[in-house]
């Protein structure tokens, strides 16, 4: 579950070292001027205050942040039809997708927030991550193909950049950091047309029925694979033999109920004694483990290498696998002579219709589109529609979404909110957005983006790679030594903050931002020419607030904006390499700011 996954074979070596070579020497690169570099270090000096080491705050899936961090009210108001500015139309995108480009804001600002939602969700799905494996030939019995996990990356990065439903995508990877997968522990035969099969599930349901999401998910070959469901028999008394328990107590853990019991408004409930109570026990767990055993490979069509099919496939039931034992959980008893379809739907629909499931998945849906801390009432009113649509539908997730980000909360003001609503931007988002916003492609139509996992080098994160199945970062984690710890509450993002991240991010940014990403010296992802930012650039002011909409949607602080200007403006643009170094630099310090970073 946890494995490391291997380096790359020698065909698919390391990107940025390979890549270097097509860049311009070192002392010809521009970078960020000193009087630029001056500047980049007083605004990072927030972010870097707020990092350090430590432990989780509070058990991964408790649902037990429920602060009152938001408007505090603990009523609605309704949220606006349309957008108030662009600055506003600039936050929901970055919310709802990845960028918030010009066309973008004027499509919001001209539809409304819930018509554009609805026509983004009616978009067509793009090329599945499965097609576009098949498209670059990565469906091949050749053993440097056949067994190769990188694909996924490439897989990955090229729908998050450039796949035209970027609703969807943001969703499907919100649901990637819930129900998690990570390629790290996905090896053997065709790596990453499992993970492609499993990435393709989460868009294929990221706007319908959290019930249809649970079981695809449980019968989905990478996760039977990541936590051990395929190949798991029932008991043998001969040989001492008991079912594998470790998707029973995730599927609960971390995919529905959570840890302990919560009222419907997302808050703990506590017993007599003043302590949370527990959802589950060791019995439950244990019990339920029964029902998900004899499931393995569907093998139909399957040909090895040229038609990986059993990756995607759902895993097959042999009833003389299965456990014969009575299995009781939550109060539920499902007989051992239960046919196993029958069986696993009794259980998944236990699991969907449990009080816990409707605030466990509003809560952590709102912590990965819109803040770390959501009010009480936000979460019981998300939930509240995932209990019932409108319409007596309970688990509509198109329903859901919308109330995620169209509520009064999401959707009020910055200024209103406290200085401790929002979320921490993932630096996968980050390079998502800046692809996005400023149009990068790949020259070579691979899209081959690495692994971005290393701190110090990279991004320290990369998507699907996350280090173990409680994803990058936990729910309930609290930075330790900081006001947020003080005030009891969670910055989940922040527990991939540290001072070796903070500065590998910088320093990864400052070369894709100017040079792209390599993925060897011949190919790249990169923006061929900053256009709009280009015109602007003999006028510093201008050029800052653009950056400050598209990117910040219009929160950088006057003292921000200004240093960012001033900085700039040190840079005398008497050459075409200069006026490139100007844009590029305003880009990285609007990037590395806090008012960026934390996503309001």
């Amino acid at each position: 579950m946890t494995r490391p996954d291997g380096p790359p074979p020698a065909d698919l070596a390391a990107p940025e070292a390979v890549g270097d070579a097509a860049q311009p020497a070192e002392g010809n690169r521009p970078g960020v001027t000193s009087a630029g570099a001056a500047g980049l270090a007083t605004l990072m000096s927030a972010v870097l205050a707020a990092c350090g080491g430590g432990s989780d705050g509070s058990t991964a899936g408790s649902g037990t942040s429920s602060s009152g961090a938001g408007d505090g009210s603990g009523t609605s108001s309704p949220a606006p039809a349309q957008p108030a500015s662009a600055a506003e139309a600039a936050r929901f995108l970055q919310q709802a997708q990845f960028s918030s480009t010009q066309a973008e804001i004027d499509s919001v600002r001209s539809l409304g927030y819930d018509a554009w939602l609805e026509a983004e969700m009616n978009r067509s799905s793009s090329t599945t991550g499965w097609d576009w494996l098949v498209s670059q030939g990565y469906n091949s019995a050749d053993s440097g193909v056949l067994y190769n996990g990188s694909y996924t990356d490439f897989m990955v990065w090229q729908q998050l950049m450039s796949a035209p439903d970027a609703l969807r995508k943001r969703v499907a990877l919100a649901w990637s950091e819930i129900m998690v997968v990570s390629a790290d522990g996905i090896d053997g035969e065709n790596p990453s047309f499992a993970m492609a099969a499993y990435w393709d599930l989460l868009n294929q349901h990221a706007f319908g029925n959290y019930r249809q999401l649970l079981e695809a998910i449980t019968l989905n070959p990478a996760m039977g694979a990541y936590l051990n469901t395929r190949g798991n028999q029932g008991e043998n008394p001969k040989t001492g033999r008991l079912p594998d328990e470790n998707y029973a107590r995730e599927v609960m853990q971390l995919f529905t109920i959570g840890l302990y019991q919560l009222n419907a408004d997302g808050t703990l409930k506590r017993g007599a004694n003043g302590q949370p109570i527990e959802t589950y026990g060791a019995s439950d767990v244990s019990n339920l483990a029964r029902v998900f055993t004899g499931y393995n490979w569907d093998t139909t069509g399957h040909v090895k290498g040229t038609n990986p099919v059993k990756f995607r496939n759902p895993m097959a039931f042999t009833a003389a696998r299965h456990s014969t034992m009575d299995a009781s959980f939550l109060g539920t008893t499902i007989a051992g002579n239960t046919p196993g379809a029958q069986a696993l739907g009794t259980a998944l629909d236990t699991l969907f219709n449990h009080a816990n499931t409707a605030p466990f998945i509003a809560h952590q849906l709102i912590q990965r589109l819109v803040t770390s801390n959501p009010s009480s009432a936000y979460v019981g009113r998300v939930a509240a529609v995932f209990a019932n649509n409108g319409s007596g539908v309970r688990g509509d997730l198109r329903a859901v979404t919308k109330a995620v980000l169209l509520d009064s909360e999401a959707r009020e003001a910055p200024s209103l909110k406290s200085a401790t609503w929002g979320r921490l931007r993932e630096p996968m988002l980050r390079l998502v957005q800046w692809a996005r916003t400023f149009g990068a492609t790949s020259n070579d139509g691979k899209w081959i983006v690495w692994n971005k996992s290393d701190a110090s080098t990279a991004l320290g994160q990369s998507p699907l790679r996350s280090p173990s199945v409680f994803n990058f970062f936990r729910p309930g984690y609290v930075p330790p030594n900081t006001a947020l710890a003080t005030s009891s509450l969670t910055a989940p993002e922040f527990q991939l903050a540290n001072e070796t991240s903070v500065a590998g991010y910088v320093n990864f940014m400052q070369n894709a931002i100017a040079y792209g990403v390599y993925g060897s010296s011949t190919s790249k992802v990169s923006v061929d020419t900053y256009t709009q930012e280009m015109a602007l650039v003999n006028d510093p002011p201008a050029l800052v607030d653009r950056l400050n909409l598209i990117l910040a949607a219009g929160q950088l602080s006057a003292a921000t904006a200004a240093a960012i200007r001033d900085a700039i403006n040190s840079i005398n643009p008497n050459s075409d390499w200069a006026r490139k170094t100007r844009v590029w630099s305003a880009i990285v310090m609007v990037m590395c700011c806090p008012e960026y970073l934390v996503q309001k």
